[in-house]
């Protein structure tokens, strides 16, 4: 997969794609992120990228001609199947929409900024829009990071087990489980007999019911979701 993100500041994400599982799955081929600065795509010697809006308001507007340059040279270059605009008033990002997009092939992010980008871009160019939460960013170079990472790590090879996405919180509508590790006992506190008995079986089974009590105390809109009640 090769995932592209348009934005107005790309060395703000330079650190964060560069670093653990991320870098890992990258150089191992499995995924490729470029960051593409907007500035290189304008036509003024400013490099200006935004602009009043029209009707007055506060605020800037992103340029539609330097974003749409951008855009169609990449699409110039390979297949992409969606092009996503990161803004606020998109749907709500979730583990369903990551795993559907791990399963594309190429994907263009676009970071909007300012007062947004101007909508002809939007009715032109984007396929789909997204939106990580009801709270508005200055940008939306930290959103288009954090649905990118939540997309790596489900193409295959990325982590070193890869049933440990598919085990992950939200996969099935459940909170995932409790987790321990060594030692058995801290500070008085003993993990569960049943993680220690080596049945494999009864094991899954305490870690199903752990999700499920987890799931009614701390998010029961999503039990209605798992088809078991």
């Amino acid at each position: 997969m090769r995932i592209d993100i348009i934005s107005v500041v790309p060395k703000l994400m330079e650190s964060f794609f560069g670093h653990s599982i991320l870098k890992r799955g990258q150089e191992a081929g499995h995924a490729e992120v470029v960051l593409h600065d907007l500035r290189d795509y304008t036509t003024t010697k400013s490099r200006q990228v935004d602009d009043y809006a029209f009707g007055g308001g506060a605020g800037m507007v992103m340029l539609a001609e330097p974003i749409a340059k951008c855009i169609r040279q990449l699409q110039s270059e390979r297949e992409y199947d969606e092009v996503i605009y990161m803004t606020p008033d998109g749907e709500t990002f979730n583990q369903q929409t990551a795993n559907s997009l791990s399963l594309g092939g190429n994907l263009i992010f676009l970071c909007g900024h300012y007062k947004g980008v101007d909508q002809r871009v939007r009715d032109m160019f984007i396929t789909k829009e997204i939106s990580i939460g009801d709270y508005v960013l200055s940008g939306g170079e930290l959103a288009a990071a954090v649905c990118a990472d939540a997309i790596i790590r489900l193409i295959p090879g990325v982590l070193n087990d890869e049933t440990s996405a598919l085990t992950d919180s939200f996969q099935d509508n459940l909170l995932a489980p409790p987790v321990y590790t060594r030692p058995a006992e801290f500070e008085g506190n003993k993990i569960p007999e049943v993680l220690l008995s080596g049945h494999e079986a009864k094991i899954n089974e305490w870690r199903f019911e752990q999700s499920i009590e987890r799931t009614k105390i701390r998010r029961p809109d999503l039990l209605g979701k798992t088809g078991l009640f």
